[in-house]
């Protein structure tokens, strides 16, 4: 018969009991990190560098997340990908997003963190083909994806500027040739987003100084841009993953404004065929013209001011027919998942 364990043997291994106890008591309470995928609006180019750094950096590890991110076609495509489910959150416009809800109003999908305060919304055309004004567009062709965002803002450009719809011939182009017909000649002008479009033309060899980006926001479309957006039902289930992605992407994105060549280099690791110079130009044109603007430096990253989103709302029902009564505002951007304002003013 085995005598007892005593003493000093006994203590050690009595100890050693308590630590493997201890230790698995520690693994099984750690959560398992929560999966999201995210959906871009577009390549991986300058601008997804904050999405990028966040990833690469093990900023949304940090908060418990597993995410993974994909590019997309257009930024309608993301607003597609949340509303049927196949994504939980996604990047795109959210003028296309408050069209979208009204058209599909059974999707439960919204606004969660602003971050083209400015849409970079464009008519690209070339000065030697004529292209100065809006008033130029008037006999003239622009080429124009069906579902591109920008194009989805002609409407109201049109009227803005008191262009005759009429006299404007439309192409309808894939993403792919639009630059390149733009650069040919075969088109006078294209809509686009003014940091995709220009790089694009650059690239095929148009001189910069023929390069006429006129920027909607300062010809009378007086809207938001691209936003990061959620589904309801994964927003209901999971509301602190949604604010912890918030939180590690504006750590990223004060890191993106303090440093935008480091974070483009994220941009290039992603993307094999991507230009460090030309995505860290395109990323420093994003933040210029569309992330980093007045009401940002005086307000912070990620919200939207009510008032301005509702005379957004005004403007989008001067060319699309809503089904009933405008949505309000606090419908369609939702500020509860924020981060707190002193993680979201400017650096």
């Amino acid at each position: 018969m085995k005598k007892p364990l005593i003493g000093a043997a006994a203590a050690a291994l009595a100890g050693i009991g308590i630590a493997i106890a201890a230790n698995s008591a520690s693994v099984a309470q750690t959560p398992a990190p929560i999966p999201i995928r995210f959906s871009l609006d577009w390549n991986f180019e300058g601008p997804a560098a904050p999405f990028l750094l966040a990833l690469e950096n093990g900023y949304f590890a940090e908060e418990g997340l597993l995410v993974t991110i994909d590019s997309a076609s257009g930024s309608l495509e993301p607003i597609n990908r949340v509303a049927s489910g196949t994504y939980d959150m996604g990047f795109g416009d959210i003028n296309s997003l408050i069209k979208f809800r009204d058209a599909n109003p059974t999707v439960g999908m919204k606004a969660v963190y602003m971050v083209y305060n400015y849409p970079a919304f464009a008519i690209v055309g070339r000065r030697s083909l004529g292209i100065e004004t809006p008033a130029d567009l008037e006999g003239r062709t622009l080429g124009a994806p069906a579902p591109d965002g920008a194009y989805a803002q002609w409407p109201i450009f049109v009227q803005a500027n008191g262009i005759d719809a009429s006299r404007v011939a439309i192409e309808n182009v894939g993403f792919p040739v639009r630059e390149p017909m733009l650069a040919a000649g075969e088109v006078d002008a294209v809509t686009g987003f003014s940091f995709s479009s220009y790089f694009n033309l650059i690239r095929a060899g148009v001189p910069a100084d023929d390069i006429n980006v006129m920027l909607m926001a300062e010809y009378g479309v007086n809207l938001y841009g691209n936003a990061i957006i959620v589904g309801d039902a994964f927003a209901e289930a999971n509301p602190e993953a949604v604010a912890a992605f918030l939180r590690a992407f504006t750590r990223a994105l004060q890191e993106t404004i303090a440093d935008p060549a480091a974070a483009a280099a994220y941009v290039v690791a992603a993307n094999p065929v991507a230009d460090l110079a030309t995505e860290t130009a395109r990323l420093q044109m994003a933040i210029d013209q569309n992330i980093l603007t007045d009401e940002v430096v005086a307000n912070g990253f990620g919200g939207v001011d009510m008032a301005r989103l509702a005379t957004a709302i005004d403007q989008i029902a001067l060319t699309y027919t809503f089904t009933g009564a405008l949505p309000a505002p606090e419908t369609v951007f939702d500020t509860q998942y924020l981060p707190d304002a002193a993680l979201r003013a400017v650096e």
